[in-house]
């Protein structure tokens, strides 16, 4: 019973977090501000977290792996290389989409992690980006798809999917799948072989 108790206080702390960071930035917010959104006391949050930015860092760890995870899963499902790609486009748009709130919050607040935080999520990152190198390499290995600079167009097509995070918001003109579908079609124009 107490490990569900301190699952859900731990949760509902990270949420409180995300929040908070997401409307005043990281060096807008107090523990305080954190703990009143949470309901639970300032000493409460120095039980799960020493500091504002362990906290932080949780939340980025977090997020980071479950971009992560969509990404490997994408890629895993598939073994046609323009698909493959346009999956993984799709994917990892919508859960950027999904989850534009956690998004906003661990890129425009990265630098705030201490340099061995930085480290971690850094490596999470270069993760990323090397699962989208694959994916490209194979469809150039088949004649599929032309990429000159495959470490640049790596990034360039992430970015799609990272960038909506700054302005995404539920319930505005797109949905996630709608984006997930539109940045999909996007990279996969974008990286086809020019006709003639």
């Amino acid at each position: 019973m107490l490990s569900t108790m301190t699952t859900t206080a731990r949760d509902r702390l990270l949420d409180a977090a995300v929040a908070a960071f997401a409307e005043h930035g990281f060096g807008g917010t107090t523990t305080r501000d954190i703990a009143a959104r949470a309901q639970m006391s300032p000493a409460a949050v120095y039980v799960h977290h020493a500091t504002k930015e362990e906290l932080l860092f949780a939340i980025s760890q977090r997020g980071h792996q479950e971009a992560l995870d969509v990404l490997a899963r994408s890629y895993a499902k598939v073994d046609a290389p323009v698909e493959r790609v346009a999956g993984m486009v799709r994917d990892f748009s919508e859960w950027h989409a999904r989850n534009s709130r956690i998004g906003r919050v661990v890129q425009y607040e990265f630098g705030a992690l201490s340099s061995d935080h930085r480290a971690v999520i850094a490596d999470l990152r270069r993760q990323m980006e090397q699962h989208m190198r694959d994916a490209l390499v194979a469809g150039v290995d088949e004649g599929v798809l032309e990429v000159t600079d495959v470490r640049g167009t790596a990034r360039a097509v992430l970015s799609l999917s990272v960038d909506l995070v700054r302005w995404f918001e539920p319930g505005g003109a797109h949905t996630a799948a709608e984006l997930g579908r539109l940045h999909a079609d996007l990279a996969v124009r974008m990286l086809r072989p020019s006709a003639g």
